[in-house]
């Protein structure tokens, strides 16, 4: 819990000192009205009241109250000011932390559990600290303050308070150990609600589509109930509290008037007006106690929940990456549009708390200009072993170079722009097509830009000049409002723009008609002839006119070589080929 508080900048600390004077003066003045109220009593126990005195005694505690008031506000804004910039730059923090997290990280934690901690957790430590700044200082300073106060002039009043205060600090303890357990499984139950959800909604379409409404339902009301147990069981924990403070309140309250009226009798009688005045500013001392730890119940409601939050926050943020980049720039790659040697040299890689490697001992070469091609069944690893290219995983063991050189030698920046992806799943973002095609491009591109043209041409994306807005089409969220085959052209169309001299399309082509994928690819050697292009296919047509081909299986190589070659070679994939195309087709000129 105190290890987040590391990230509140100096600004914040500055804040924090104020909220502290403030509340130190709060109290001060809180606790200086019962010295009045004492005067006014004792007046008017000794029969000598007047009523200048009551305007001058009443004044000053109108005044105090209005400074405590005054003092509370102000200790409130900057509380505010505090919790807000802690929370931004929590949220900063944590998406700069996850923004640079390999695969293997995001893995880990699981994408709608790095959506909790970004959003629900920042807000339980905002609330904590917007609510609780106050409160935490000031239950403390007044308890002490005024005890030090009363047991200057009274052993037993001092010591009725101190029991009731014990009693209140024990029964929060055991409720906020009885509590916290169940507040950490709520935070994960949390986690799966959301996935739940949405894994609900984006696969809604399949949903209805097998009439499986019902058994989804059944899921989510699974974790919804689960959460709902434990939140119930936290309120009605934490709900004892303020029965417990009402119970310590009345009870310090009779203790105050029982020894009272002892010390009263016992005091002879030119002492007792002063007796009456010290009880009635003592009740006031013991009340102001009480009602700040009543106010401190409302956040010992909030910590457990919050400490569990500040540590899946920490969890992220300490979590370290398990990449790292060299700094600089490499001269290695002096142009990102010249294309690269690829080579692989003995890879093997598994997957975390996976037991068994998903591939072993790759080995192979892609020439500059080439065009690779990757087959096999699904599960092989063919787009595994497109991932450790751009290194979105490393290599358990082995390496692999671009251009003679170990990608692990190379700058993050510099590798990201030799090596482009069009992936498996196309993933469009919301804005225009344009924003799409561009997308991560550091400079302006005007709409007459050719590189946008050519990067429609090549993917075959003639759809986007019959829209009447054309490129500046609305792409909605997940590119919902096109089509598998559309989305799959705007995602090479992206790839085409980057123009990086290695060009992957991991299995890119699956949504086309057999027509287009034949028009993209013969696009793709006409006008990318010196880039050197990796497609991962399932579809024979797609890939046999690639310079090699690459045959996986059980994360082995089952062959390498060209169509021909393999058809002769290599039973695996001959098995692949005739499940699609006949002996004499295969055998054939693909027609262009």
């Amino acid at each position: 819990m105190i290890r987040i508080f590391k990230n509140l900048k100096g600004r914040d600390w500055c804040f924090i000192l104020i909220c502290a004077a403030l509340v130190v003066t709060q109290v001060w003045l809180d606790l200086t009205m019962p010295d009045y109220t004492q005067k006014l009593t004792e007046s008017v126990s000794a029969g000598s009241i007047q009523m200048s005195e009551v305007w001058k005694n009443g004044g000053m505690m109108l005044l105090c109250a209005f400074g405590s008031m005054a003092a509370s506000i102000f200790c409130g804004f900057f509380a505010a000011q505090v919790a807000a910039n802690f929370a931004k730059t929590l949220r900063e923090k944590l998406y700069d932390h996850i923004m640079d997290f390999s695969n293997s990280e995001i893995n880990k934690f699981s994408t709608p559990s790095l959506i909790t901690r970004t959003t629900n957790d920042v807000v339980q430590m905002q609330m904590l600290i917007a609510m609780g700044m106050q409160i935490i200082f000031k239950a403390p300073i007044t308890a002490v303050w005024a005890i030090t106060k009363i047991s200057s002039t009274s052993v037993e009043w001092t010591t009725a308070i101190l029991i009731c205060v014990g009693i209140i600090v024990a029964a929060i303890l055991v409720l906020v150990l009885l509590a916290y357990p169940k507040f950490k499984q709520i935070q994960s139950l949390t986690d799966r609600l959301n996935d739940t959800t949405r894994e609900n909604i984006s696969g809604v379409r399949v949903v209805r589509a097998f009439n499986a409404e019902q058994y989804q339902e059944k899921k989510f009301d699974e974790v919804n109930t689960a959460i709902t147990s434990n939140q119930l069981f936290t309120s009605r924990t934490m709900g004892f509290m303020m029965p417990v403070m009402t119970m310590a309140m009345s009870g310090l309250t009779l203790a105050i008037y029982w020894v009272g009226a002892y010390l009263i009798n016992n005091t002879e009688v030119i002492g007792r007006a002063e007796m009456i005045g010290n009880m009635t500013a003592f009740t006031q001392y013991a009340l102001q106690v009480v009602g700040a730890f009543m106010m401190l119940v409302a956040i010992f409601i909030m910590m457990p929940r919050a400490m569990v939050s500040a540590k899946r926050i920490n969890e992220v943020l300490e979590t370290k990456q398990s990449m790292t980049y060299p700094e600089g720039f490499s001269d290695t790659v002096s142009t990102a549009a010249k294309g690269g040697m690829i080579e692989f040299r003995n890879v093997s890689f598994s997957y975390q708390d996976s037991g068994e490697p998903c591939l072993r001992d790759i080995s192979f070469t892609v020439q500059p200009g080439e065009t690779f091609a990757i087959i096999g069944a699904t599960g092989t690893g063919k787009s595994t072993l497109v991932n450790l290219i751009p290194r979105f995983y490393d290599t358990a063991k082995g390496e692999i170079l671009i251009n003679g050189k170990d990608i692990r030698s190379y700058p993050e920046e510099q590798l990201e722009k030799i090596v482009s992806l069009a992936p498996q799943k196309a993933t469009l973002f919301t804005g225009d097509i344009k924003s799409n095609i561009i997308y991560g491009s550091k400079e302006e591109v005007s709409d007459n830009d050719e590189r946008i043209s050519r990067a429609l041409d090549v993917s075959r994306s003639d759809f986007v000049s019959e829209l009447a807005e054309g490129i500046h089409a609305p792409v909605a969220q997940g590119g919902t409002n096109f089509s598998g085959g559309q989305k799959q052209r705007l995602s090479i169309a992206r790839a085409v723009f980057k123009d990086s001299g290695i060009m992957i399309f991991d299995d890119t082509f699956s949504a086309l008609d057999y027509k287009t994928d034949m028009l993209v690819r013969r696009k793709l050697r006409e006008q990318l002839s010196d880039t050197t292009v990796i497609i991962v296919a399932q579809r024979i047509g797609t890939i046999r006119n690639a310079d090699k081909i690459l045959v996986l299986h059980e994360g082995q190589i089952a062959g390498l070589g060209t169509h021909d070659e393999l058809l002769d070679n290599c039973p695996i994939y001959k098995e692949i080929a005739l499940s699609q195309l006949s002996e004499e087709e295969l055998r054939g000129k693909e027609a262009v």
